[in-house]
């Protein structure tokens, strides 16, 4: 075997590596994000509680 075709494999492993992080990075990014689970809102904390003043 040649060494030039050791590097090729090599390369396209890299690559094909390369593209599936890049994907997962993508898709982790928020390219197709879940839909969002509903939080149940706290009525009984007064409207100012949260302000600082």
């Amino acid at each position: 075997m040649r060494w030039g075709s050791v590097m090729l494999r090599i390369l396209l492993a890299l690559a094909g590596i390369g593209v599936l992080v890049g994907i997962g990075g993508f898709m982790s990014l928020g390219a197709f994000p879940p839909p969002a689970p509903t939080v149940p809102v706290h009525k009984d904390l007064p409207p100012d509680r949260f302000v600082h003043s």
